[in-house]
């Protein structure tokens, strides 16, 4: 078994409940850790061995463009589609933050974290 790893992928996006969050949008990072089998990758260094961290980070912009009220939304559907797409993958967590959230006070960032097993 092994770890991929993406940190701190920074996006901007139109997610909330709030309509302006719609129309003005934010800063968002989002961090992804998966666990799948790596051994024939490491003895092979094919590609086609491994999970390809190009098409994780296309899900992520992809599932992150979509507009949603919460982040547990865009995270469950991130989720779900890592577990459509890749098949070796066995766990998985999401946690997405949202940089400077508008709650009226000196909050750096708000995070939802949210996990994923076979």
């Amino acid at each position: 078994m092994g770890k991929v790893r993406l940190d701190n992928i920074r996006l901007f996006a139109f997610h909330g409940c709030l309509k302006e969050e719609g129309v003005i949008g934010s800063d968002y990072r989002v961090d992804l850790e998966i666990s799948a089998d790596l051994d024939k990758a490491s003895q092979s260094d094919r590609l086609s061995d491994t999970v390809d961290y190009v098409v994780l980070h296309a899900i992520v912009q992809e599932e992150m463009a979509i507009r949603s009220h919460l982040l547990e939304t865009v995270g469950a559907r991130i989720l779900d589609r890592i577990f459509q797409q890749v098949d070796t993958v066995r766990s998985a967590e999401v946690s997405i933050s949202k940089i400077n959230p508008p709650i009226g006070g000196d909050v750096q960032q708000v995070t939802v974290v949210l996990s994923k097993s076979r």
